[in-house]
């Protein structure tokens, strides 16, 4: 689904108003200022925003070549390549960071870097490894990196997710530090800074994206003209200093991240760790507590905690538009009772998210409540991920013999108490899905934010569910007042939080709904776009300020303002 560019203006959060029912407007005197300010925009990610994938046409009747059809992808310098037996299809953005940064660029006319990992991606780009998007209404640039496998499995599967991963969100015994793959990820990351130096001038705002990139701000900076801004936003938690002491090269990581004028973060905690992991591991770095800010190797780098949102008018109006036959082809074809109460956990299947800590839970329920046997169906989507890493085939294979397990011991032949599937679940269906369902569990052992939490509570339009929600989520921080807090660890507890759940009045369902609503709608996908950049355009002003102040008021800090969370 295209996010038009309207639903997604940045729009300061002091223009909002928020309805009764938690659907959020803006007022008539509201405007939107874009990416104003922000005179080049360079966004650097490890996915892309388009993926362009050879399909396969049918031969033609009388069995000459199919005519390629007319969405073949222009490139940058106006060449079109024409596949004689296949046509190009692109996958556009549907959700999160990747669909609401999208618009800004368009905007900004901005330029995007990112892996290029479709099968045709190549074939349509410049000799730059260039190509203007979107498709259908050219307006920025998307630059993509050409990876090898080799590349691929030492910079992606290998450091990035078998090191810092697993560090980032307290896994240390699955950190798997092999040799070469650092190596590998440090020349990645020299490539996409590379890259950046290309587009960038001194005007440019670079915004990096994730834990692929801890060594590419300082590369960049480095590469660039020093009224370039640089920012980056680290998507995962910040593990804690013992933690990250077993991380092979904890020194590197740090003196890269702190090559950023910008560091954000979801929440508090998670920029707490990271300032004492630099004042315990690089002496020569000075933290100021208070304003959040790190001197080291003559740069100064902000650490900011802004809690990403959802698109959450986008939930909201899809959840409304849900019909009555959708639902029941859905419930048709994972054989579900209509009236049974629906428990719902969607995931994808990665070992952070506690899927058989919810599976111990759901079974611990199961046993103290046996009036609850067929009258309660838990449906677990998971969405299969990093299947070449040989510990998420592990963790797949357990979750898939515990649900089996579950199900074979309170099963009947007309019930089972678990629905699980890994297959692809439209938006249109996952919104059916969460309106639907009366309890939602979002019990993860560590993450960053959790989106799905949020997009659960702006598609529930009805104000009549309950979510459950892990205390290790970045998200608690934000709902966990109003939410049902369990520790994922704690098997009873939480079995007694999914009692608590069923058992709620409709009044105190709806009072702690409408509270959700309102938090979610509040701060949503916008006003957090909204904060970054206006971060990004107060440390400009306050570049340049220095720069013309610093002789005659060395004191200039004693009059610092901050953006307004």
């Amino acid at each position: 689904m295209r996010v038009t560019d309207e639903r997604l203006s940045l729009t300061a959060p002091s223009n909002r108003q928020i309805r009764a029912d938690g659907n959020g407007q803006r007022t008539d005197d509201s405007q939107s200022n874009g990416v104003t300010g922000l005179d080049s925009l360079i966004v650097v990610s490890n996915r892309q925003p388009y993926r362009h994938e050879y399909e396969a046409v049918p031969a033609a009747a009388d069995g000459d070549r199919a005519t390629p059809p007319s969405d073949v992808s222009t490139r940058t310098d106006g060449a079109v390549t024409e596949p004689t037996n296949a046509r190009i299809t692109v996958d556009e953005p549907t959700g999160g960071l990747t669909a609401g940064l999208d618009p800004v660029l368009q905007q900004a006319s901005g330029t995007w870097i990112a892996w290029g990992d479709g099968d045709a991606d190549f074939d349509v780009a410049d000799e730059h490894n260039c190509v203007a998007v979107p498709p259908d209404d050219p307006s920025y640039t998307l630059q993509r990196i050409d990876l090898s496998e080799e590349a691929v499995d030492s910079y992606y599967y290998g450091f990035s997710n078998c090191v810092l991963w697993p560090l980032c969100h307290g896994f240390v015994d699955l950190v798997n530090d092999r040799s070469n793959d650092f190596e590998w990820y440090r020349t990645i990351n020299e490539r996409f800074a590379e890259a950046v130096s290309e587009h960038a001038t001194a005007d440019s705002v670079v915004w990096l994206q994730d834990y692929h990139f801890a060594l590419a701000s300082r590369m960049i900076r480095d590469r660039v003209p020093r009224s370039t801004t640089v920012a980056q936003f680290w998507h995962v938690p910040w593990p804690t200093l013992a933690t990250f002491q077993h991380c092979p090269v904890g020194d590197q990581i740090l003196e890269g991240l702190l090559g950023n004028d910008l560091l954000g973060f979801h929440v508090d905690r998670y920029a707490e760790r990271f300032l004492e992991c630099v004042q315990r591991s690089l002496p020569a770095a000075a933290v100021d507590w208070e304003r959040r800010t790190v001197k080291y190797d003559g740069e100064s780098t902000r650490v900011v905690a802004t809690p990403m949102g959802v698109d959450a008018e986008s939930y909201d109006q899809d959840a409304r538009s849900v019909s009555s036959s959708q639902l029941s082809s859905l419930f048709d074809r994972y054989d579900v009772s209509r009236e049974n109460l629906i428990g719902l956990g969607v995931d994808r299947l990665d070992y952070t998210k506690g899927i058989p800590e919810r599976l111990a839970a759901i079974e611990r329920f199961l046993e103290w409540n046996p009036s609850w046997h067929d009258e309660f169906t838990f449906i677990q989507t998971a969405t299969p991920s990093r299947t070449d890493i040989q510990t998420y085939e592990q963790h797949g294979a357990l979750v898939r013999s515990e649900v089996e397990r579950i199900n074979q011991r309170f099963g009947t032949q007309a019930w089972d108490p678990i629905v699980y599937t890994e297959d692809y679940i439209s938006a249109a269906d996952l919104c059916a899905l969460y309106r639907r369902a009366e309890l939602m569990i979002v019990s993860p052992l560590a993450d960053g934010m959790n989106l799905v939490a949020q997009e659960y509570v702006a598609a529930s339009v009805d104000s009549d569910g309950t979510l459950v929600l892990s205390q290790d989520a970045g998200a608690h921080e934000t709902l966990g007042s109003h939410a049902l807090t369990v520790d994922p660890t704690d098997v009873s507890g939480f079995a007694h939080q999914i009692e608590r759940a069923v058992s709620l009045s409709p009044s105190e369902r709806h009072r702690r709904m409408h509270t959700l609503r309102n938090r979610v709608f509040d701060r949503d996908l916008e006003w957090w776009m909204e904060t970054q950049f206006d971060w990004i355009r107060y440390l400009r002003h306050r570049t340049s300020r220095d720069a013309a102040t610093r002789d005659s008021d060395p004191d200039g800090d004693s009059y610092e303002r901050t953006p307004s969370m």
